[in-house]
């Protein structure tokens, strides 16, 4: 099936956004329903771009092994639910991936009482992973290459594999990306200290928002949304003083905001895209930090999701 064009969205008038049943701080309903997180406020920000309304997303929640499902059959647009970007997806699965807007890696968390300090101690250990996702062949591969055994409890549901783990006991170690075991921990432990999460990562994870092969135009400004965020953060400009910086002589911040023309046709869309989803969410940095920094329940460090002119992996490519 060809990929969602622009103008279906546009005529449709709302986005369709696949996203995840709820990790806190990456995207889970409130009790209200209200969704949150950085995925979501992608999802916010490419209606924004799009649409003109930050508000017009229908969002959908999909597990680990029916995401990619609904997206070939069209029943979402965007998949913006912590997908790691891979050349089977890439390829066989049909899909494109926009920029990386987080850079993670597989790891192991263990109870504080097992007095465990690295994963080269987890010889014989059960493991709960989630099926549908990369993590079982990257523990198979990881144990292989340090000549110790494991025992693999693979789970479909993330609810019975947080049991599990957290209160059943029926497996000694959880693994997943770090940043989702994170999220976890958070709202699922009553003291996040009694968990911890080992220094070890077995691979790399960079997460991407998704979308079909078969429109280009679609694709393009999916990758350019999310490359406008990073650019914003960059050149400092945030939710609240974006209308500001439409006075910058920054030729770059002109470009970026449509102050100077050029980017928006390109796109198909207003020359005011890249502002709409800035003031809708704010910049990279801030959609960082209000979901899952330091100051959060996450609690997640920037590290790799540093600018890299920080110390980090986060760059935008030239908008021009």
């Amino acid at each position: 099936m060809a990929g969602a064009t622009l103008d279906q969205i546009k005529a449709r008038g709302s986005l369709v956004c696949g996203v995840s049943e709820g990790i806190a701080g990456f995207s889970a309903p409130d009790s209200k329903g209200v969704w949150s997180g950085m995925d979501v406020d992608f999802c916010k920000a490419l209606a924004a771009a799009v649409l003109g309304d930050a508000n017009k997303v229908t969002y959908k929640a999909l597990t680990a092994q029916n995401r990619f499902t609904a997206l070939q059959s069209g029943e979402v647009d965007v998949l913006s639910r912590v997908t790691t970007y891979t050349l089977s997806r890439d390829t066989s699965l049909g899909l494109d991936f926009g920029a990386i807007l987080f850079y993670d890696g597989q790891g192991f968390m263990v109870p504080a009482t097992m007095g465990i300090s690295s994963a080269k101690d987890l010889d014989g250990a059960t493991i709960c992973m989630q099926t549908g996702t990369t993590n079982e062949l990257n523990v198979a591969d990881f144990f292989r290459s340090i000549g110790k055994k494991f025992s693999p409890l693979a789970i479909e549901d993330v609810n019975e594999l947080n049991n599990a783990f957290f209160t059943s006991g029926r497996c000694d170690v959880y693994t997943g990306d770090t940043s989702g075991m994170a999220a976890w921990r958070s709202s699922l432990a009553k003291n996040q200290a009694d968990y911890i999460i080992l220094p070890e990562l077995i691979s790399k994870e960079p997460l991407a928002a998704a979308v079909r092969h078969g429109d280009q135009q679609f694709g393009d400004i999916v990758r350019w949304v999310g490359n406008a965020l990073i650019e914003a953060e960059e050149k400092g400009v945030t939710q609240a003083n974006a209308d500001q910086m439409k006075e910058s002589p920054d030729p770059t911040i002109q470009a970026l905001l449509g102050v100077s023309p050029g980017n928006g046709q390109a796109l198909g869309l207003d020359e005011t895209w890249a502002l709409n989803a800035i003031k809708a969410v704010g910049n990279y940095g801030e959609i960082f930090e209000r979901n899952v920094g330091a100051g959060t329940a996450v609690g997640l460090q920037r590290g790799m999701n540093a600018l890299w002119n920080q110390g980090g992996l986060i760059y935008s490519p030239p908008a021009r």
